[in-house]
């Protein structure tokens, strides 16, 4: 489909699974828990029921590795009818922290990209999450020296990004977004008439899923891979 960025001037891009590995550690994280409470119940069940408590609980955590171990604990206490043992807890904590000391892993072309794109526009990083484990991520990464400002929201949804433009005095017809989620990075960008293009990742969470019918990729591109993006700009 043909899109124009004659207009662009600022470009955003996602961090989590756009700029490095994250979603790979969540699944990775899964998998350790439902081992670890295998006792109780089976691999497959566990996994949709700390799903649910994670849906549950993300009003109140928000987004990150934090509110995971939390809900981890908390289905550990559930499933466990409050008999989980404490080298069961204390082995759910040491998952998290290996989750936040895991080395950050640019993906391909990432910081090539970056170069380049820094040359003609203003970069912005927006991502969501936890403060703390984001700005930690973003110093092992190297990266900030390509970027104008950096905002972590606690959700990416429509009327946050407007909100960010309106501070930071940028047009939605003026701004690109770039990510890896279509709920979040794309689709809102979209319904503000702002633009967006769409690099998938190949682990995708499932709160982070939308319908065939969403997305019908009206409005936006899709590329391979982050690199691509110099050939639409």
């Amino acid at each position: 489909m043909e899109v124009n960025y004659s207009n662009i001037k600022v470009i955003g891009f996602d961090a989590d699974d756009t700029l490095w590995v994250n979603e790979t550690y969540f699944r990775d994280a899964e998998m350790e828990f439902a081992k670890l409470l295998s006792q109780y119940e089976t691999v497959n069940k566990i996994d949709q029921e700390l799903f649910k408590m994670e849906m549950k609980n993300l009003p109140l955590y928000g987004y990150g590795v934090k509110g995971f171990v939390l809900s981890m604990v908390e289905m550990a206490l559930e499933l466990s009818n409050n008999d989980v043992s404490n080298a069961t807890i204390d082995a759910i904590l040491k998952i998290g922290k290996d989750m936040l000391n895991k080395p950050v892993e640019l993906l391909d072309g990432v910081e090539e990209t970056l170069v380049e794109l820094s040359k003609n526009y203003r970069l912005i990083l927006v991502t969501k999450g936890d403060l703390l484990d984001q700005e930690r991520k973003l110093e092992k990464s190297r990266l900030t020296k390509y970027f104008h400002h950096i905002e972590v929201l606690s959700d990416k949804q429509e009327a946050n990004y407007s909100k960010l433009l309106n501070h930071l005095d940028i047009k939605p017809s003026e701004f690109l977004m770039v990510g890896n989620s279509l709920k979040s990075d794309i689709l809102p960008l979209v319904n503000i008439k702002a633009q967006a293009i769409h690099v998938p990742f190949h682990t995708t969470w499932q709160h982070e899923t939308v319908s065939s019918k969403e997305a019908n990729g009206k409005g936006y591109k899709t590329v391979e891979s982050l690199i691509h993006i110099l050939e639409e700009l």
